[in-house]
């Protein structure tokens, strides 16, 4: 996939910021490459804690996508693959004194001391294969097995000359499914959780994303205690029926409804495609039970829209109908997200996935804060609540469920 990144070695004499970012090369060029750390700040003028550098790829073509870890936000920027390595060759003890790579075979780290000597050091990683010839062309690597037989239970997969296919109608719901799993994995790891981790999928369906979640926690060793909410009764039976089929211990589904959910302590709260304020509901639930990660994704932003009485300037803009719709949802999840981090956690509004896949494709994810990341937030919760009431000023809104809830 990045066949095109090889360039000649630097000799051995050449300064080790340029063997590394030559390392960084081989790796992405190898389908080698696992994940880029810079840490250790030089200056603290953007109060910058790190940068964790991941291949992916955007509409098909390859990328580097760069998660700036600030205090209080964290702020992600993709880039072209040159341009991405010219950033990373730029910032190596100009912004970050230590980089860390991690490869399917080796572990390079890079250093700078505060005299300015540079040191790399490779460390084989044990058992590691060595890159196979053409590694770069290998199909894309996906979290969930497709031999897994939910999949087929739940329509996903069929037998084709005897071994398990996607069935060609249900791609674009296998690369949704799969990529939040890719999302999931991130937040339980920024989180820092450990199992057994407790998640409750409110609203979920046919069960896709609640068994996937499920796989890829008992994958990962991390004793998962998951279950799917739903109000249709013939949903959670046909969800039990594979369940007690495939013998699955540690997941289950009831029939219920967020907004009469009683409380349980849980570590991960997921609400996909909830109705309008049934988002809010699941948002509190999720607040209320401690979640250390929040995922949702919101859809039929109803309530602010009649509310809106719009501000002279912007009338032209939202005369028309489809414009005055997106910004009631765009100001409906600017005040989800200053609300939840106001209750502590890092947030992040993003389209998770690309339009032509699915239009439901917003996600707000929250996590919650810890250490020197929590008392930023809480020291900036009169600022943030200030901001909500502007907004809702701004805008002429007489309320907004979360905030009614967490009143």
């Amino acid at each position: 996939m990045f066949t095109r990144l090889i360039t000649p070695p630097p000799a051995a004499t050449a300064p080790a910021h340029e063997r590394f970012v030559h390392l960084v090369r081989l790796a992405l060029a190898g389908g080698q490459f696992g994940k880029l750390l810079l840490s250790g700040p030089v200056g603290d003028e953007d109060d910058v804690e790190r940068l964790t550098v991941r291949a992916i790829e955007l509409r098909g073509e390859p990328a580097l996508s760069f998660l700036w870890r600030h205090r209080t936000k964290d702020v992600t920027k993709n880039h072209a693959p040159e341009a991405g390595l010219a950033e990373v060759a730029a910032l190596l003890g100009a912004r970050f004194r230590n980089a860390h790579l991690h490869t399917a075979t080796e572990e390079v780290q890079f250093a700078v001391s505060r005299k300015g000597r540079e040191t790399l050091r490779v460390t084989r990683i044990d058992g590691a294969e060595a890159p196979a010839p053409g590694a770069h062309d290998k199909a894309k690597q996906r979290p969930l097995d497709i031999a897994h037989p939910v999949w087929s239970a739940l329509g996903l997969t069929h037998l084709v000359k005897g071994e398990p296919a996607l069935v060609p109608a249900m791609a674009r719901k296998w690369k949704q499914i799969n990529r939040f799993v890719e999302i999931l994995s991130s937040a339980v790891e920024e989180a820092g959780l450990r199992g057994p981790v407790r998640v409750a999928d409110f609203g979920s369906g046919k069960g896709y994303l609640t068994f996937a979640v499920h796989d890829w926690l008992q994958s990962h060793g991390l004793q998962p205690r998951v279950t799917g909410i739903e109000l249709r009764d013939d949903m959670v039976k046909l969800c039990t029926a594979i369940v007690e089929g495939e013998n699955l211990a540690g997941l289950r589904f009831d029939q219920g409804d967020v907004r009469t959910q009683a409380v349980q302590p849980l570590d991960v709260m997921i609400a996909l495609h909830a109705c309008d304020i049934a988002t809010d509901h699941a948002l509190h639930v999720g607040l209320q039970s401690g979640a250390r990660v929040i995922m949702s994704s919101p859809c039929c932003h109803k309530e602010l829209r009649p509310q809106m009485t719009l501000p002279a300037v912007l009338r032209p803009m939202l005369q028309h109908g489809i414009h005055l719709g997106q910004e009631a949802e765009m100001v409906t999840d600017s005040l989800r997200a200053l609300l939840l981090e106001s209750q502590g956690y890092r947030t992040q509004v993003f389209e998770f996935i690309a339009l032509e896949h699915t239009s439901k494709n917003k996600m707000i994810l929250a996590v919650k804060a810890q250490g020197a990341a929590a008392e930023a937030l809480a020291a900036r919760r009169p600022e943030l609540l200030a901001q909500v009431a502007e907004i809702k000023r701004f805008y002429g809104l007489r309320e907004q469920r979360l905030e009614q809830l967490l009143a």
